[in-house]
Order: structure tokens, then C-alpha cells, then sequence
């Protein structure tokens, strides 16, 4: 990464803007919503409900946090308010966190497969 790279990420106001993004996803029951909505496509508050079992208030705090951030949309149907993810990024965001905690848990598999087999009769120590 070049100097004008490094030198951008140390903007305070940046890094503040990050940090908030990362709080907001920080919080289990929307990352929950999230995925939900990732999963099974646009959905309305009573189909949530029934899917993760939160209270309507709650869902309906979390959705708004989501939706000013602009990561989920919502449109009227009717009396029923339908929401969505809106932005691209939080597909690509929860395909690279799973692709990291997949490979770090692969990677402590591995370490503890090989640790065991050190404790194994037969085997020299130092190989």
C-alpha cells in the first residue's frame, strides 16, 4: 500500500465513519436480520418475527438502524412494509468473513491434528 493509502485510513473523521459501520454490525440480532433477509429475500416485519423470534419493537429499532445506514430498503405494500438488503456490500462483506473464520478454523484444525499426532506413539519428536 502506498503512503497516500496509509496517510487517508489515519483521517480521525474516517476512522470514525469506519468504526461506526463496524458497530453497527457488531450487533448480533441485526447481523441476524441481515442474513435473514440476504437468505430468504425481501421480507415483511411479521415474517421476521417468525423467523428469528425477536419482538416487533425490536426488529422494527434494528431495521431502522440498518435501513439509515443504507444497507437495507424498505417499500410500502399496502399496510405492510417490506424490507431488503439494498447494498451489495453486505453480501460481499459476510462471504468474506465466512471465508476467513472457515480457513482460521481449518487452520486450527490442522495445528491441533498436528500436535496430536506429535503425542502419538511411533512418532519422533522434533518431525
Amino acid at each position: 500500500m502506498d503512503k497516500r493509502g496509509v496517510g487517508s485510513l489515519a483521517n480521525p473523521q474516517l476512522l470514525n465513519e469506519i468504526s461506526q459501520f463496524f458497530r453497527l454490525l457488531s450487533e448480533p440480532a441485526r447481523l441476524q436480520l441481515l442474513c435473514q433477509l440476504k437468505q430468504g429475500g425481501a421480507m415483511d416485519v411479521a415474517t421476521l418475527i417468525e423467523a428469528t423470534g425477536f419482538s416487533q419493537s425490536h426488529i422494527s429499532r434494528q431495521l431502522g438502524q440498518l435501513q439509515r445506514a443504507g444497507l437495507v430498503s424498505c417499500e410500502r405494500d399496502g399496510v405492510r412494509l417490506i424490507y431488503a438488503v439494498a447494498d451489495p456490500l453486505v453480501d460481499e462483506l459476510c462471504n468474506l468473513v465466512q471465508r476467513r473464520l472457515k480457513q482460521r478454523l481449518e487452520d486450527q484444525l490442522q495445528h491441533f491434528t498436528n500436535l496430536r499426532g506429535l503425542d502419538s506413539p511411533g512418532v519422533e519428536a522434533g518431525r
